[in-house]
């Protein structure tokens, strides 16, 4: 089965930073979207932050341009998330996504419904 498993998330003041992990296993790596999304209570889950994991193509919300970084580390099959600066705005729970097979020129959107595979998620709390 292809799973999704992240990590990394905690409670952290505002202008802190976190790194998140997410960890692909039962599929190959290759050729695929790869996205960081998240969802606060109320809210709309959003994408945070997509990677193609052959081209490297990335692609970034506005609200985190200039503070969040996604990067992979192709020989550990993880994806990661950094985030910089953080803001309480930027509290939610983030989940891993994947799309399992795109052409090496595909661009990975932010929008959720192109990702079939998700992450059980890994929460984020931000104090002011």
């Amino acid at each position: 089965q292809v799973q999704l498993v992240e990590s990394g998330g905690g409670s952290v003041q505002a202008g802190g930073s976190l790194r998140l992990s997410c960890v692909v296993s039962g599929t190959t790596y290759s050729n695929k979207c790869m996205g960081w999304f998240r969802q606060a209570p109320g809210k709309e889950r959003e994408g945070v932050a997509t990677l193609h994991t052959s081209s490297t193509r990335a692609a970034y919300a506005d609200s985190v341009k200039a503070r969040a970084t996604i990067s992979q580390d192709n020989a550990k099959n993880t994806v990661y998330l950094q985030m910089n600066s953080l803001k309480p705005e930027d509290a939610a729970m983030y989940y891993c996504a994947a799309i399992p097979s795109v052409s090496w020129y595909a661009v990975c959107p932010l929008t959720t419904g192109q990702y079939n595979f998700w992450g059980q998620g890994t929460q984020v709390t931000v104090s002011s």
